[in-house]
């Protein structure tokens, strides 16, 4: 149950420092089994400003064009990746898949999306197969 509550405050826009003090009792652990788990990625890595006086953290935290971090598509790009996406899921996993679905059409951002991806991938591997999966995963998220 702890999980699963923790689980429900990741959205995608929250920092660690933000769930941390949401989640009551060991967050760090909680947010580590998730991410164990397979439910929750690291999606950015910002750098900490200093309190004091706003300095930014020492340049061992990378740029995000530095980690690898993908912006995604944009513009046109985008919305037909988010349609197609969408009607993939709702294809492949019917009414069970309404929720996703629908998490994928309201993304505004790449950002917004990929973790749904993601999730979308792992409840396709678990009710389609890996074959189903794997076939999204190389048409909705390699390519970005």
């Amino acid at each position: 149950m702890k999980l699963r509550s923790a689980l429900i405050m990741v959205d995608g826009k929250r920092t660690d420092e933000e769930l941390l003090r949401m989640i009551p009792g060991d967050g760090h652990d909680l947010l580590q089994q998730l991410r164990d788990q397979g439910y929750i990625e690291v999606i950015a890595v910002t750098a900490q400003r200093s309190a004091s006086n706003g300095a930014k953290a020492p340049d061992s935290v990378p740029a995000p064009a530095e980690s690898g971090f993908s912006q995604g598509p944009t513009g046109s790009e985008f919305v037909t990746l988010r349609q197609q996406a969408a009607r993939f899921v709702s294809e492949q996993l019917g009414p069970m898949g309404d929720d996703l679905a629908v998490r994928l059409e309201k993304s505004k951002a790449w950002a917004d999306m990929k973790p749904v991806l993601t999730m979308a991938q792992r409840v396709l591997q678990d009710n389609r197969g890996p074959t189903t999966a794997e076939a999204f995963r190389i048409r909705f998220i390699d390519p970005y």
